[in-house]
């Protein structure tokens, strides 16, 4: 079956002016809507041009959506689209930490008779954590670290001065559902790595500040009946957003791409 190449893409901050730009061109695709809050719709139409319609709800005729606004995209937006048929992906992965969110999202792709897409963002293995669960898991653990410019906007910042950081210093340590919840804006792969694993519950998360470091480190330890799994990925941050990975827009261009691949890998 077919899949639509007409896009509709929630969201026009730092992830989705990089989407913009890095598809133009595309053959396979077209953005055909971008939603945006009220007070941006002038300014978003006049970077995109008269090509894209620039909305503030999703079109009751989109067929396809790429979620990339942040959180309370997820309820206004992504939802609705859901019930009525529309297919989904999402990046905002940290919303489904939000209590009985994930299932929401779950139940209304079902009563629309559709599918939503959770795409891993910043991080990778998530395709081997997912399979190993069919095995079943024992511990999952995620540590995040970042530079001190990397927290700023978060609450971090009433944690302890980001400007006279010395040394690396946890700044949280819970469930990934707690991490999540605490920390929206940089907690997103805590969610992903437990959503693909044992839960946002049991999924452990720890967020350290560290000055010592320039890059957004994410690693992960997996155990149970496959093996066990290490993983470190020191990813460079978008360079018009120091608390997004530049693998987050990556994923979504793989993403994209598959859509109208005849090979996905």
């Amino acid at each position: 079956m077919r899949r639509s190449t007409e896009l509709t893409l929630i969201g026009l901050g730092a992830i989705g002016r990089a989407l913009v730009e890095r598809t133009r061109g595309w053959s396979d695709l077209t953005l055909r809507h971008v939603v945006v809050t009220p007070r941006s719709v002038q300014a978003a139409q006049q970077w995109l041009g008269p090509s894209v319609q620039v909305l503030t709800e999703v079109a009751p005729d989109a067929q396809w959506v790429l979620e990339c606004a942040g959180h309370s995209a997820i309820e206004q937006h992504v939802l609705p689209a859901l019930q009525r048929g529309v297919e989904c992906a999402l990046l905002s992965v940290g919303a489904l930490a939000s209590t009985g969110l994930a299932q929401r999202v779950e139940d209304a792709a079902r009563t629309g008779q559709t599918q939503v897409h959770v795409l891993s963002g910043a991080i990778g293995g998530i395709d081997a954590i997912a399979a190993a669960r069919w095995a079943g898991l024992s511990e999952v653990t995620y540590t995040g670290r970042k530079p001190p410019q990397g927290w700023r906007g978060s609450a971090a910042e009433s944690v302890l001065d980001l400007d006279q950081l010395r040394e690396a210093t946890v700044l949280m340590e819970g469930s990934a559902a707690e991490v999540a919840l605490m920390y929206p804006k940089n907690a997103n792969v805590a969610a992903t790595i437990a959503l693909a694993g044992l839960g946002l519950e049991a999924t452990r998360a720890r967020l350290i500040a560290d000055p010592n470091v320039s890059e957004n480190i994410h690693e992960i330890d997996v155990r149970g009946a496959f093996g066990h799994m290490q993983l470190t990925m020191r990813g460079q941050p978008l360079p018009d957003n120091p608390k997004t990975s530049m693998l987050t827009v990556l994923s979504a261009l793989r993403y994209l791409s598959h859509r109208s691949s005849a090979m996905t890998v």
